[in-house]
């Protein structure tokens, strides 16, 4: 009697009887949840893979320069409001 637990193997045939009996109604939501998950990690690793694509292709549409993040761009001055002087500032906050 004493030889019936020296393999792994009929651990587990009685560990499986037991979810069977016991957990049996919870089988299928744990199914759908596990599945959930693994289709979630797999589109977070697509993406993870994904982003440093993103960054070469952004810096290869820019032209030679690069892109544009991160240094002063002049923004063309035009009349907001009716405004003559041609700033971008309405007209109650101006000093």
């Amino acid at each position: 009697m004493g030889r019936l637990f020296d393999g792994p193997w009929p651990i587990v045939i009685i560990i499986v009887v037991a979810l069977l009996l016991f957990a049996a109604p919870k089988l299928p939501a744990m199914a759908r949840s596990l599945g959930q998950s693994m289709r979630i990690i797999k589109s977070e690793v697509k993406e993870m893979k994904n982003d440093g694509k993103d960054d070469r292709d952004d810096a290869a549409a820019a032209g030679p320069e690069g892109p544009v993040e991160g240094k002063v761009v002049n923004h063309p001055r035009t009349p907001s409001n009716g405004g003559a002087d041609g700033t971008d500032v309405p007209p109650s906050t101006r000093a």
